[in-house]
């Protein structure tokens, strides 16, 4: 007896995930609806306005999880460009991501996309140039970045503590940690005081430039390993840790390292994460502009298609709110 299945009509998305210490990316590379023309930031708007429920679907349960990072990969109308991105998360959209930026190219290097050498992305903040070397490793010439305010002072629990705020492609409130080693048993006690943290800057109106909301919140200790300068833990915007050492992130921390003469053009600031990977960071200042670059490795670790069945009542991922 030949059994014969009708399945339902089902859209697939063709994605290829990586890791980059520890930390994931979901790398669209197929299925998803045209955007129209325009630039990157329109395209996002128009992303975030009629497909969101493709990012819910694409990143958040049964398919992803909190700490998955979407990244979608869209033509950009620069012809020097390599390609368009738009990064996005469990609950919205991000300006730049520099482990999804080495993501990226790990993944097209897995295609048979690209050889080792410059890329130049196009991202909704502006261009990064990425660099895919022979041992697979990979640097990113990120966006300019700077420190906006030095040293701004929040009240958490009732005491005072105070952080930089700079730009490094994402807004970043960069702080010494507490008196809670950076380890990963206690990511849990992490989490609720870099949420505490993000919830004051909130409530005092504490903002980045323009009153952008400041949605990465970044603690740095000392590191038990030599080859480390630092150590961090960073909250992410939707209160999941990064695992890597965070590519935005390190480069806004290598504004202020530069500001405060910590850091020289050119030297190499070795940035660990709570898992103990490690991003080796540097700074050029070209007229006034600060010109972080971040160098990593990400690993290619599926490749699949994601079903869209109508009738799954979690088609399009479970809400969030």
């Amino acid at each position: 007896m030949e059994i014969v299945i009708q399945p339902p009509e089902v859209n697939t998305i063709r994605i290829i995930d990586s890791h980059t210490g520890g930390e994931p990316t979901r790398v669209v590379i197929g299925g998803f609806p045209d955007l129209g023309l325009g630039s990157i930031a329109r395209k996002q708007k128009v992303f975030q306005a009629e497909y969101d429920h493709y990012r819910q679907a694409l990143v958040n349960e049964p398919r992803g999880s909190d700490i998955q990072i979407g990244a979608l990969l869209v033509p950009s109308d620069d012809p020097l460009c390599l390609t368009g991105v738009i990064f996005f998360n469990n609950i919205g959209y991000l300006g730049m991501c520099g482990h999804g930026t080495m993501g990226i190219l790990a993944v097209l290097s897995h295609l048979g996309k690209i050889n080792p050498g410059p890329h130049r992305l196009d991202t909704s903040v502006g261009i990064v140039t990425a660099t895919l070397h022979e041992d697979g490793s990979v640097s990113v010439q990120n966006v300019p970045g700077y420190r906006y305010r030095k040293q701004a002072s929040v009240q958490i629990d009732g005491e005072k503590g105070s952080g930089d705020i700079a730009w490094g492609g994402n807004w970043f409130f960069l702080c010494d940690a507490p008196s809670i080693d950076l380890i990963p048993r206690n990511t849990e006690a992490l989490i609720d005081y870099t949420w505490k943290i993000r919830h004051a800057l909130c409530a005092h109106g504490i903002t980045g430039k323009d009153g952008q909301e400041i949605d990465h919140i970044e603690l740095s200790g000392p590191s038990p390993n030599s080859e480390a300068d630092s150590r961090n833990f960073v909250l992410c915007p939707g209160k999941a840790y990064d695992r890597s050492p965070c590519g935005t992130g390190t480069s806004a921390k290598l504004c202020c390292l530069f500001k405060d003469g910590k850091l020289k053009q050119g030297q190499i600031w070795r940035q660990e994460s709570i898992v103990g990977t490690i991003f080796e960071g540097s700074i050029k200042q070209i007229n006034s502009q600060l010109i972080p670059t971040i160098k990593g490795i990400a690993f290619v670790n599926a490749t699949t298609d994601l079903i869209l069945n109508p009738e799954d009542p979690f088609c399009w991922g479970i809400p969030t709110e």
